[in-house]
């Protein structure tokens, strides 16, 4: 109740919002929680020493450039290269078309790479997509 915060723990609120129906074209650069709803033609990265920066992409969101953040869900769709220092979560609708890098990560059923995916440690994972009808 009374302990120090764990500095690497994701944000716990949205600072920042991105609404549907709202195009960004350009970077954007964050401290504190920030969620996309609408589309962003640029990268998206915390803020230097930003530890608990954390990105929330919804269902509608689209990111076409490169993300660099500490904590990031995502239910939306990545077009470039993702890093994450923290914990990734890709939720079922999410789409990442590009490599991802993670320390930890949780991936829903439905939820597509199209990739490398590079553990923090140096390991590398490559993934297919299954052959369509």
């Amino acid at each position: 109740m009374f302990g120090k915060k764990s500095e690497g723990a994701p944000q716990g609120r949205i600072d920042s919002l991105i609404g549907a129906g709202t195009r960004i074209e350009g970077s954007i650069r964050f401290a504190g929680g920030l969620r996309i709803d609408g589309e962003v033609q640029g990268c998206v990265e915390a803020a230097e020493g930003a530890s608990s920066s954390t990105l929330v992409l919804s269902e509608h969101a689209r990111v076409e450039g490169a993300i660099r953040v500490a904590h990031l869900v995502t239910n939306g769709t990545v077009v470039g290269p993702v890093s994450v220092s923290e914990s990734l979560e890709i939720q079922s609708k999410a789409r990442i078309l590009g490599d991802v890098e993670y320390t930890v990560i949780e991936m829903h059923q439905g939820a597509v790479v199209e990739g490398h995916m590079v553990h923090r440690d140096g390991k590398s994972v490559e993934l297919k997509l299954a052959a369509s009808n």
